[in-house]
């Protein structure tokens, strides 16, 4: 069957009429409208001429339906009948594939038209509008000259001058140390480190003056010696979740063996069956639950070195360590815990060798707990030991004659507690505060030169942050706890400049490493262009023996640079360092003028500063 010439015109190249078949060169009158149509429009997309609408002269009306149907059928039965040689040699399956595929092309191709067209429009919209500020800013420079050439020009010279500011800020502050190059207008802002977890600014104006010494703690803890470190674990200030961390989160050579079901693990030094910890997780309530600093001084060295003969017993350091809380929260959160049953019973108490008296230290409750008890009820009991705990518990009481108030009067008594606490606080080896705990994990690794594992979290939603009370019953708590209010606000004031003191201890260690390396590099330096110079200058030597000795001369010079330098470098190390490095190097003393024990030198004591 052959096609009309204008449908073969519109569908593809022309096709030649069968054999035998009377060949037709014009359409039939009913179809002369469609088939225009049809030639004009894309090869292929038959429907969208017929969707395009009606032939010319046609109405939308009742009659026109079926006269669009009528082509539409006719062309569809050209188009099969066009493409029936090529589709019977192809499977149902992929005809149907291919039919899909032109859709697709034909879908995407219109879809980048619209997408090429609309970004066209938006460009030309910006244009005119960024042409419109452009003119509003420069339109006094119009008067002047030629409005365009000038403000290109200026634009120019301020693209130039933000791209040298740039240059120049990257030669400045190279690095991300720098804290110009952290613009908050592109990125998104980075934590201060010098912000706290309250997010309360910690660059605070000082109420105490302490001096360099009170800042800088900085304990020199051999694990594989004899140093212990003793942990005072307060009631209800984080004390667990730190113990947890000292026994379970510190990168050790020999780590502490935690069973399950246990609650104690074994903390031994290396190559050694000894502890190096004592704590509730280690050794246990060995001096009794929850005991106090004038338990702890007393018992510790007793209950380590007790078995062993006095003569033998080595000469130990015992650094004592404890975490702080917030006066409000702490008590709040000890009531809620006697709400649910805690009594601290086997608390011993043991003050100048012995423990108080049921005169000296009343109970507040009568039965085996004082559970559900009400707020109201555990502020009235005047001998509750949750008032001034920290104080207490912080404190010598063997200077007020331990729980007998009738020693001294109450007012005297509270000020040497609160003075007695605040000395022992200041001159232990670290203290931590619970709201404060990544500063609580950087001061400890800096004190004692060991680094946890993970980092802390801080906990701001606690069982005495759900508990809620009014202004007035806030102020009351305070003024049961005036004591550990002033001794917390001291601890915070001195925590927050001990941060302070160590980070820019800090900085001012890597400015010095940064400075040794530039040293380093610029002997590095010398060396390699003296001996460029001198290959070059005296390719035989054994011809200039003249040459040889100014060689041998500047050659002295230059050993005395790097020995300068190594010198230099020397200097800022602490004594302890130096005899590590001699004892590390000791032949260098005796081979001071070779050039390379000095370089090897300088580069081994940059690379353990590093």
């Amino acid at each position: 069957m052959a096609l009309p010439a204008c449908a073969a015109r519109a569908l593809g190249p022309p096709l030649q009429p069968e054999r035998g078949a009377p060949a037709r060169t014009t359409c039939p009158r009913r179809h002369s409208r469609v088939e225009a149509e049809l030639a004009a429009s894309r090869p292929g997309s038959v429907a969208a001429s017929v969707r395009a609408g009606p032939p010319r002269g046609v109405s939308r009306g009742f009659n026109s339906q079926p006269l669009l149907d009528e082509p539409l059928k006719a062309a569809s039965s050209l188009v099969g009948a066009a493409r029936a040689p090529l589709f019977a040699l192809l499977l149902r399956g992929r005809r149907r594939r291919m039919h899909d595929l032109r859709r697709r092309w034909d879908l995407g191709s219109l879809c980048r038209a619209l997408l090429t067209r609309g970004l066209a429009a938006l460009g030309h919209s910006l244009k005119h509008v960024l042409g419109a500020i452009f003119s509003k800013i420069f339109g006094p420079l119009a008067s002047v000259g030629n409005m365009d050439e000038k403000s290109n020009k200026l634009l120019l010279a301020l693209v130039m001058l933000f791209l040298f500011a740039v240059i120049v800020l990257q030669y400045v502050c190279p690095g991300t140390e720098c804290q110009l190059l952290r613009l908050q207008a592109f990125s998104s802002p980075l934590p201060d480190p010098y912000r706290s977890e309250d997010e309360s600014s910690a660059r605070f104006v000082p109420r105490y003056n302490f001096s360099r010494g009170d800042l800088l703690r900085k304990v020199d803890f051999d694990i594989k010696g004899d140093d212990l470190i003793v942990f005072l674990h307060i009631q209800k200030t984080g004390g667990t979740t730190f113990g947890r961390h000292l026994v379970r989160n510190i990168q050790l050579e020999q780590p502490c063996e935690c069973r399950v079901g246990q609650k104690k693990c074994t903390c031994h030094r290396p190559g050694k069956r000894e502890t190096w910890l004592f704590s509730r997780f280690s050794t246990g309530w060995s001096c009794g639950l929850h005991a106090d600093w004038t338990e702890l001084t007393s018992c510790v060295p007793a209950v380590v070195d007790g078995k062993r003969d006095a003569r033998l017993r080595p000469s130990r350091n015992f650094h004592y360590i404890t975490i702080l809380r917030d006066p409000v929260s702490r008590y709040l959160s000890e009531w809620r815990h006697v709400q649910r049953g805690a009594t601290w019973k086997a608390s011993l108490h043991v003050c100048d060798g012995r423990p108080p008296t049921s005169e000296e230290l009343p109970s507040c409750y009568t039965g085996d707990d004082w559970s559900g008890c009400p707020l109201k009820e555990f502020m009235d009991c005047p001998y509750n030991l949750a008032n001034n705990r920290q104080v207490r518990m912080l404190s010598d009481l063997t200077l007020v004659g331990c729980y007998n108030l009738s020693v001294m009067p109450e007012k005297q008594r509270n000020k040497v507690l609160l003075e007695s606490a605040k000395s022992n606080l200041k001159h232990m080896a670290f203290f931590g505060l619970t709201e404060f705990q990544r500063k609580t994990q950087y001061l400890f690794e800096k004190t004692f030169n060991m680094n946890f594992i993970s980092p802390f979290t801080q906990y701001n939603t606690t069982r005495a942050s759900s508990v809620e009370i009014s202004e007035e019953l806030q102020k009351r708590i305070e003024g049961l706890n005036f004591l550990d209010m002033e001794l917390y606000s001291y601890a915070k004031d001195l925590f927050l400049q001990r941060y302070q003191f160590m980070r820019q201890k800090e900085h001012q260690e890597a400015r010095r490493k940064r400075q040794e390396q530039r040293k380093f590099l610029k002997g590095r330096f010398l060396q390699t262009h003296y001996q460029t110079q001198s290959q070059s200058q005296n390719p035989n030597p054994s011809q200039n023996p003249n040459l040889n000795a100014s060689q041998s001369g500047t050659q002295s010079l230059f050993q005395n640079l790097i020995q300068n330098l190594t010198q230099s470098s020397g200097q800022n190390l602490s004594p302890k360092e130096n005899q590590e490095s001699q004892k590390q190097n000791p032949g260098q003393e005796q081979s001071d003028g070779n050039t390379s024990n000095g370089t090897h030198d300088y580069i081994g004591s940059v690379e353990k500063w590093r």
